[in-house]
């Protein structure tokens, strides 16, 4: 029982720090989605 939640806590640990990455580049995309909708020419 110990090592299965041993294992489980590693598990959710390992994937919310990924997440950093994953909300880093949603961030980024969202940006230039922005950018290219401001209607100045050449932003897209």
């Amino acid at each position: 029982m110990k090592k299965l939640l041993t294992v489980m806590a590693l598990g959710t640990s390992m994937v919310l720090l990924s997440a950093c990455n994953t909300v880093k580049g949603l961030g980024e995309d969202v940006e230039s989605v922005g950018e290219c909708a401001d209607g100045v020419e050449g932003n897209c």
